[in-house]
């Protein structure tokens, strides 16, 4: 495209592109903004070396790209939803506007942070909503990419998890990282009394004993015995956790260990934490099903032109595009999105408006994240935590069902659009 843009002598229009998810994943009621920290970064950093130029050559690109593709530089500006923001479908989550060929190439680098964090974070905070409280970590790094383990760790904290396994994760971001040991460590002791011994004596009784490699109240006996009453907690990693939950912790009561936490692990999602509620259960561990999504690894958005300017002239007015092919229209024109509430300070809609709207109970939602080239704020991720929390909490209560359900905003085009009924 690039190419041949530069030859037609369109690639410096200037261009407005957006990202957004046409639906949510069936049954979800919102979906969470996270990534863009990552993606500022990238953004930042995005060139083209004398490494990538001559593969490009290789490739039978021109030289005239090459040398356009040498100086690449991004000059535009770029507002989006705040990191940790709710989203619904039509939101646009990232607004580019650039030269043509500037903001094309990047495509695919703002789909890929975006729509991979998104879906963790989407799945987190459905996650950590189930948790009523309780602390959930983040323990997937084992079951996706290296690096992705790390973006996972990220976009989860982001939304309320309480740390991770991932030690690159809390190296890179600051994320708190924490851990117990495997059946493996039990499996190379002779005894389990032994290993529980072993790591007891390197950590300290603060420690969590995985207690369930051969028989799991035994287990939660020698614990207390090699430890005393004092032990930080227990990890359960298999069979039925709500039962087991409940004798263990009667069992560490008997034995006055009544404040060693109990931990569960072993493939759980939003609904098996659901369905821990009423179990003694202090705190999740959360893997394979955090890291893929729960079921949806994608946000499923995209990045579409939406408007572009009639010639190469910086001043030359912008005129809505769009696509209409069938099942994947798109909505031309660059918008606003704000969002509307009632009396009671509670969300009521989103709205995706061609001007911007403005009044009581209603709140903008792009804020500006880079000028002429220059990213405006750097990755805080405190501040994204707590942008989750307010947004999270200003939505309808039925936002938080796991039950299945629509949007729990509608998405309206008009500010004068009347609400749908129920």
């Amino acid at each position: 495209m690039l190419q041949a843009a530069l030859r037609a002598g369109t690639a410096h229009r200037r261009s407005v592109f957006e990202v957004f998810a046409r639906r949510l994943p069936p049954g979800r009621r919102y979906g969470v903004v996270a990534g863009t920290g990552r993606l500022l970064e990238a953004v930042a950093r995005f060139r083209f070396g004398p490494d990538e130029l001559a593969q490009l050559e290789r490739a039978g690109i021109d030289r005239e790209t090459r040398d356009w593709l040498a100086d690449y530089r991004f000059s535009g500006d770029v507002w989006g939803y705040a990191e940790g923001e709710c989203f619904f479908p039509g939101s646009p989550v990232l607004v580019v506007e650039a030269p043509f060929a500037e903001a094309v190439l990047l495509e695919t680098l703002v789909l890929s942070v975006l729509n991979h964090d998104s879906a963790v974070a989407s799945a987190a905070s459905r996650m950590t909503c189930a948790s009523s409280g309780r602390p959930c970590i983040e323990m997937g790094s084992r079951r996706t990419h290296e690096e992705a383990a790390v973006a996972a760790a990220r976009a989860a904290y982001v939304v309320g998890f309480a740390a991770t396994s991932n030690l690159e994760a809390g190296r890179r971001h600051g994320i708190p990282t924490t851990g117990t040991s495997a059946h493996a460590f039990t499996l190379l002791h002779d005894t389990e009394r032994e290993a529980f011994a072993a790591q007891v004596a390197a950590l300290g009784t603060g420690t969590t004993l995985l207690v369930d490699t051969y028989d799991t109240l035994r287990g939660v006996r020698t614990a207390v015995e090699v430890a005393g009453p004092g032990l930080g907690a227990v990890r359960l990693d298999s069979g039925d956790l709500a039962i087991l939950a409940h004798e263990v912790r009667a069992e560490l009561d008997r034995l006055g260990a009544t404040g060693t936490r109990i931990v569960v692990t072993s493939d759980l999602d939003e609904y098996a934490i659901a369905a821990l509620a009423a179990a003694p259960v202090d705190g999740y561990g959360v893997g394979t099903r955090l890291v893929t999504g729960s079921g949806a690894p994608t946000a499923g958005m995209v990045y579409k032109l939406v408007a572009r300017a009639t010639s190469d002239d910086p001043a030359a007015p912008l005129v809505p595009v769009a696509k209409r092919s069938a099942g994947k229209p798109s909505v031309g024109g660059r918008k606003h999105a704000a969002r509307r509430y009632d009396a009671a300070g509670t969300a009521v809609a989103e709205l995706v408006t061609p001007s911007a709207v403005a009044g009581d109970g209603v709140r903008d939602l792009l804020v500006p994240l880079v000028r002429g080239g220059e990213v405006l704020a750097r990755e805080d991720l405190e501040a994204a935590r707590a942008v989750h929390r307010r947004s999270l909490g200003e939505l309808p209560r039925e936002a938080k069902q796991l039950s299945e359900g629509d949007a729990a905003l509608p998405t309206l085009s008009s500010p004068d659009q009347p609400l749908p009924e129920g």
